[in-house]
């Protein structure tokens, strides 16, 4: 079994609180607030790392499919947007749009958009992610 750690540590109110996030590779570490969260003050928030890691899940899973295949990957850039949004029991991620742009040689745009398909339902990220709505823009650049 494969485990990863993050940690978090928050100090004071939600408000005027502030607090770290830390990858346990030591990759990253980062502050977060209120209004990096829910307004657009500096630092990140937990739904950016999300997205972040729904993108790179995403990105490796096709690059795989497409070995696996016989295809040469080039480059996979996928960015993750992630909508948050206050409804009756408070906030929620309402939807992550994955917009990924590819160099791929030798595959035609449907071949490309199937194995896109099967990499945004089959990586580990979007499937714990699955009460979210994930929609998919592929686009294979020539």
């Amino acid at each position: 079994m494969i485990k990863r750690t993050a940690v978090a540590v928050w100090q004071g109110d939600l408000k005027d609180g502030s607090g770290s996030l830390a990858l346990g590779s030591g990759a990253f570490e980062g502050q977060y607030s209120f209004t990096s969260r829910f307004e657009e003050g500096e630092g990140t928030n937990p739904e950016e790392l999300i997205g972040a890691a729904n993108a790179g899940c995403f990105s490796m899973a096709l690059s795989a499919d497409l070995s696996r295949a016989g295809y040469t990957v080039d480059e996979i850039k996928t960015e993750a947007i992630v909508s948050m949004e206050k409804g009756e029991d408070g906030f929620a991620i309402t939807r992550i749009k994955l917009v990924s742009k590819a160099r791929v040689k030798d595959i035609d745009m449907k071949t490309f958009a199937d194995f896109a398909s099967g990499a945004k339902k089959n990586c580990p990220i979007s499937k714990a992610l699955s009460a979210v709505d994930i929609h998919l823009e592929a686009h294979l650049l020539k």
